[in-house]
């Protein structure tokens, strides 16, 4: 499964794609399979440090008979950055323009493979809920012990994606003049909604001459 990228859209800070999967951890994994292939929709962290290109981790529901697949075929985890419609009207030319569509993505393929170790799993519980947790003004932590704990853990199962390839597309109006992708940043700055206002980050990021 190959992501389409036309050399103005393919990203050319090396950091980018790590970026993109640690500041957007929610992703869709997809692993093929008959009849059809099955598909999860679940955060998962990014580890740089393990591996040539690093590994994912997360965990899904025992009940799921999506990893009962994870032996049979590679999967692929696609996470979507910030996102957000372009009118023609911001550019200089707009009569000669068409609408689109700015966005950041990247398709991460690899072999997903089972935590053996449920204290493995338990690690990757407490990472998660000390990230998304650590901001808040009291923060929440797992208290479950004994047989409660062991059961909630019995009733998930955490995996590992051994990371072969990460192909990233940044369409960020790469392919306008620099004067209509400053006007674009403006545009989707007023919008004001989370996902234009992200996009604008991200053009400010990648798509400028400077950056």
């Amino acid at each position: 499964m190959s992501l389409y990228t036309p050399r103005a859209f393919a990203p050319q800070d090396a950091s980018a794609p790590q970026k993109l999967l640690s500041e957007h951890p929610f992703a869709i994994l997809i692993t093929p399979g008959q009849p059809e292939p099955s598909i999860s929709h679940l955060p998962l962290q990014y580890r740089a440090g393990e591996g040539e290109h690093g590994v994912l981790l997360g965990h899904m529901a025992r009940a799921n008979p999506h990893w009962r697949r994870f032996g049979e075929a590679a999967s692929t985890a696609v996470f979507h950055g910030p996102h957000a419609y372009v009118s023609p009207s911001w550019y200089g030319e707009p009569a000669a323009a068409v609408p689109t569509w700015n966005y950041a993505v990247a398709h991460v393929h690899g072999r997903a493979e089972l935590l053996a170790d449920p204290a493995e799993t338990r690690a990757l519980l407490e990472e998660m809920i000390g990230r998304y947790e650590a901001d808040r003004p009291e923060p929440w932590a797992l208290q479950l012990q004994g047989r409660a704990l062991a059961a909630m853990l019995e009733a998930i199962v955490g995996f590992r994606l051994v990371i072969e390839r990460i192909d990233t597309k940044l369409k960020l109006s790469q392919n306008r003049s620099p004067a209509d992708r400053e006007r674009v940043i403006e545009a989707l700055r007023a919008e004001g909604y989370a996902d234009a206002l992200g996009t604008a980050q991200w053009m400010e990021r990648y798509a400028r001459e400077d950056s």
